[in-house]
């Protein structure tokens, strides 16, 4: 029995280690080209293809029994004439029919610091290196906007298709502000929605100031520069007048700038009327030509549906496990909350 017993132990051992190198033999290649690959990856959809899908499962929910049998049938007969049909011009070489232009779809919904960037300028390299002949880009922009240098590289990767002579439409079904609209005076032609929020073509800045805290509590701060202006307003320090002069001087230049840019993008706009820091409705926005038409975005994508082949592309980012780890937690904290104010 205790031979046995040995035999068996070993075995088990025997087993385990070969358990353990097949396991690792698979996860170290796997984890070797998740290393090599890169940290995203494009998603394409069809957008006509869906939405005429779905017009037929609709038509057919509303045909009773024997109406839907007849046209499956008559469905399945002209799919196959029209594959006998391809099959044989291809065979004699003939152009099959006309090709289609292609309207691409991109989705921008933008943060403060307008990280979205990363993928937007991944998806616009992808339709430059397959743009043809009569193609257009859509994109559609939400936006209250946020950081200056962030919003101006999201501008500069849709000038690239300017530049390349792409069409591109930028619709607003929400808000396109502040540099929502930096990004949207880029278009060739900005639709928005009835009460969209457009403009606030303005620069915004704020900064809490603890001095009297840190003295009235006795604790002294020390900042030291180099540079006449390499600091101007600060959180602790005392702040002087000429420090907010030179704060409130980089505010105008930025301003400035930003004025510049969208006039260069709509030279007929009245810019220093619509430059004031305000917000208009989408029918307001359209009377001041910070927009050319009043639509939404799907009924736009409607009336092109018949004359191009619509694709919608998004860049994904891959999550890290840190990432992932940290965005269940956040689900799980506003899942307790739920439930907690349900009660």
């Amino acid at each position: 029995m205790d031979l046995l017993s040995f035999y068996g132990l070993f075995l088990a051992k025997i087993i385990t280690i070969v358990i353990t190198l097949i396991i690792l033999s698979v996860m170290i290649p796997n984890l070797i080209k998740r290393g090599n690959t890169r940290a995203g990856k494009l998603i394409l959809t069809r957008l006509d293809t869906y939405f005429f899908e779905i017009q037929n499962r609709i038509n057919l929910e509303k045909m009773i029994p024997l109406e839907k049998k007849l046209w499956k049938k008559e469905y399945k007969k002209k799919e196959k004439k029209k594959q006998k049909e391809l099959k044989q011009k291809n065979k004699i070489g003939r152009i099959v029919s006309k090709k289609k232009p292609t309207l691409y779809i991109l989705d921008f919904i933008g943060s403060i610091n307008a990280k979205e960037v990363s993928s937007l300028r991944q998806e616009i390299s992808a339709i430059i290196s397959v743009i043809e002949t009569g193609d257009e880009v859509l994109l559609r922009l939400e936006s209250p906007g946020g950081v200056v240098h962030g919003y101006g590289l999201a501008a500069s990767q849709l000038q690239r298709l300017r530049q390349k002579s792409i069409p591109l439409t930028i619709s607003v079904d929400k808000i396109a502000t502040s540099g929502g609209y930096m990004m949207a005076c880029v278009a060739n032609h900005i639709i928005a929605a009835p009460f969209a929020l457009i403009g606030s073509i303005g620069v915004v800045a704020q900064i809490p100031n603890f001095h009297r805290f840190l003295k009235r509590n006795k604790i002294d701060m020390e900042l030291h520069t180099a540079g006449e202006h390499k600091r101007t307003l600060t959180l602790f320090g005392e702040n002087s007048k000429e420090g907010r002069e030179k704060f409130c001087d980089n505010l105008n230049q930025t301003h400035l700038l930003f004025k510049q840019f969208v006039h260069q993008m709509r030279p007929q706009l009245n810019i220093d009327t619509v430059s004031t820091g305000e917000y208009w409705y989408g029918s307001q926005a359209l009377e001041k030509g910070l927009v050319d038409q009043i639509t939404t975005s799907d009924d736009w994508i409607m009336d092109k549906i018949s004359e191009y082949n619509i694709i919608n592309l998004c860049y994904t980012q891959q999550k890290g496990i840190l990432d992932r780890f940290n965005h269940s937690i956040y689900r799980g904290i506003i899942q307790i909350l739920e439930r907690f104010l349900r009660r």
